[in-house]
């Protein structure tokens, strides 16, 4: 466990019993046996791309930013634009040195074990129980790049449903225009519609249209683009041996695990919890809400800054791309003032607003309506935020005692947030002050940090859930949190497990558990009763094709 010098959480996890944390272990080893390999095709593409120099495909820009010249002028207002250019100038060159150390360490390394049969990535823990490869430079948390050099050492026949799981995967990485969000029906049409581009980056990666630079995950895309290509010019598409890996992810997956413990059916519906006929888009679903709301404010009186202002100005604006980044991140306890940085962020990336006091004011409406929107879709998420925040707020307030639970798989967790103090050293040269953790807890942090931290250890157990039932089915498995990793051949039997341990994980009174568990530690305290749920039918996930998709 990444425990980083967290005393009690360590204490914590020596303490539990075997038998209690043997699932956890099973999970590790399930993730620790999956056998990789270096992509050979790729890693060529790659490293013909990067001695090259083009920028291209996400890597980086191998090329300095030119510092600006010197204005020949001695007014302070140019002078002072000029020190910004150079500072931000300087501050690029930095990152892109960084990131071209990394991409470099990255590429040395699969070539060193690009002749190996195979490999492994042993994996740990941080304290909420998400598993990380413990290699740090080339796995597959990392980017696209590392991703699409890395594929299974194993290979399977596709068969039919692999064949048709590779060609809906080629899509979802393609993800462009939204094609990730059509039906499977509409997927496979798209691969179909685009074989010639396909065999033509296959066969010719650089040389050719290049049309698989246009994709999301490009290096992702042309891995899986040269084996859907050699799949179709063998033989027996079916009987061909696939090494790829293919992803199901989970939509939005923080509110999925909301929805699932409020037994809520109207955000159930916008996660993808229950059947349809296409995939339901949480963010689209936000953004068209956000609309419809700045639409009613444009009608009113428009004074300078006011809401009917910043509708008017924000109307031709608002799509999924504006608010996603304040959905996704709602589920972890996103603030005001970080909703209204990150749709800053996206508006001036557009420079849709010149004027900086203009750009601010409509971020800040922008940032309120997105929340409350948020706040109708996902009402029983935000009641168990509250519920779940309010119990930290109990503990610490009357206890100074860290919060502290035991995950659905038996893994015990600790928050590490501790309050910073002064101290210090006296040398014969000076005093050193060092900042260091105190004994008193830091109260708002945990707070805050504890709705998030807990379905991080919710969605953790249903990795590890899934991970075991895997390995026990016999078929690999790799996992990247949210997103469930298998050879295309065995995507329905990975579907099928996923569905039924999610299942399985909340049909156990999660909540009940915990405040039990608040209620044992701390007899003397009064904790708020759990919040109210619907009626919502977990059972339907098992027959929702979008859930993980």
């Amino acid at each position: 466990m990444r425990t980083h010098g967290a005393r009690e959480q360590r204490e914590a996890v020596q303490r539990a019993p075997t038998k209690q944390m043997k699932p956890v272990f099973e999970a590790l080893d399930a993730l620790g046996k999956t056998k990789w390999r270096i992509n050979k095709r790729i890693l060529n593409v790659v490293e013909r791309v990067w001695i090259s120099g083009e920028c291209i495909a996400d890597l980086v820009d191998r090329n300095d930013v030119p510092l600006p010249d010197k204005p020949d002028s001695e007014d302070e207002t140019i002078l002072r634009q000029w020190k910004w250019e150079v500072r931000s100038a300087i501050k690029e060159n930095a990152e892109r040195y960084a990131l071209r150390c990394e991409a470099e360490i990255k590429l040395e390394v699969a070539r060193k074990m690009k002749d190996e049969e195979g490999f492994y990535y042993p994996h740990n823990l941080d304290f909420r129980g998400r598993a990380y490869p413990m290699h740090p430079y080339l796995n597959h948390l990392g980017s696209d790049m590392c991703r699409g050099i890395l594929e299974f050492a194993e290979g399977r026949p596709l068969g039919k449903s692999g064949l048709r799981w590779l060609k809906i995967h080629l899509a979802n990485l393609y993800a462009t225009g939204g094609v990730d969000k059509l039906s499977y029906e509409g997927r496979l049409a798209f691969t179909e519609n685009h074989l010639d581009e396909i065999f033509d980056s296959a066969a010719r990666p650089l040389e050719g249209k290049r049309w698989w630079l246009n994709a999301e995950d490009p290096f992702q895309f042309l891995a899986v683009c040269i084996e859907l290509a050699g799949a179709l010019r063998s033989t027996s598409p079916e009987a061909f041996i696939s090494h790829a890996h293919v992803h199901q992810d989970g939509s939005c997956n923080g509110l999925q695990h909301y929805a699932a413990l409020g037994r809520d059916k109207l955000g159930a519906a916008a996660v993808n919890l229950v059947a349809g006929d296409k995939p339901a888009d949480v963010y689209t679903g936000i953004a068209e809400r956000v609309l419809e709301i700045m639409h009613s404010d444009a009608q009113k009186d428009p004074a300078d800054f006011s809401d009917a202002f910043c509708a008017k100005t924000l109307i031709n604006q608002v799509n999924r791309k504006l608010v996603k980044q304040t959905v996704m991140t709602s589920v972890y306890g996103v603030t005001y003032i970080g909703a209204r940085n990150q749709i800053k962020k996206r508006l001036k990336e557009r420079g849709a607003i010149a004027d900086d006091d203009e750009l601010f004011r409509c971020s800040c409406y922008a940032a309120k309506v997105t929340l409350t929107s948020l706040g109708e879709m996902f009402e029983a998420a935000r009641s168990i935020m509250n519920w779940l925040g309010n119990c930290a707020k109990v503990v610490i307030a009357s206890q100074n005692e860290p919060v502290r639970w035991t995950s659905p798989v038996g893994l015990p967790v600790v928050q590490p947030y501790r309050k910073l103090g002064d101290h210090s050293i006296r040398t014969s040269l000076q005093t050193l002050t060092i900042k260091r953790e105190t004994e008193k807890v830091a109260a708002r942090m945990h707070k805050t940090a504890f709705p998030p931290n807990f379905v991080h250890s919710l969605d953790s157990s249903h990795m590890m859930m899934t991970a075991v039932a895997c390995g026990k089915a016999g078929i690999t498995f790799a996992g990247v949190h949210d997103s469930y990793w298998t050879h295309a051949c065995d995507v329905d039997v990975l579907n099928r497990i996923l569905r039924e341990k999610f299942v399985e994980l909340y049909e156990t009174p999660v909540l009940e558990n915990l405040l039990e568990s608040f209620e044992k530690s701390f007899p003397e305290l009064d904790f708020p009763p759990l919040p109210e749920r619907g009626d919502f039918d977990l059972e339907e996930v098992l027959d929702s094709p979008y859930f993980f998709n």
